[in-house]
C-alpha cells in the first residue's frame, strides 16, 4: 500500500510556493537545481530534471578514486550497450 502525504503550501503574489524539504531531499534537489512540473491526466508531477548518474553520484563509499559524473555515464552506456548486444546474440 503506498502511503500518503499531504504538504500545503501558499502561492506568493509572485507565484512562488516553497516545495518541502521532505520532497527537496526525495527529489534529491537543492538550490539552482531545475525540476519539472509535468502535467499528465489532469494531475501535476514534479519530478527533479537530473539524471539518474547525479542523482546517485557518491551515494555510495569506496576506495576507488572519486569519478564525474561523465566518466559514470560514459560506463553505463557501456554496460547498456554491452548488455543488448549479448541479448541480440542469444
Amino acid at each position: 500500500m503506498q502511503k500518503h502525504e499531504e504538504y500545503i503550501r501558499t502561492v506568493t503574489q509572485k507565484g512562488q510556493v516553497t516545495i518541502p524539504a521532505e520532497i527537496r531531499n526525495l527529489l534529491g534537489v537543492g538550490p539552482n537545481d531545475k525540476v519539472a512540473f509535468i502535467m499528465e491526466n489532469d494531475q501535476i508531477l514534479l519530478t527533479s530534471t537530473k539524471s539518474v548518474v547525479e542523482r546517485t553520484a557518491g551515494a555510495f563509499k569506496s576506495d576507488k578514486p572519486t569519478r564525474t559524473v561523465a566518466e559514470l555515464r560514459e560506463d553505463a552506456e557501456h554496460a547498456i550497450a554491452e548488455e543488448a548486444v549479448e541479448r541480440v546474440k542469444r
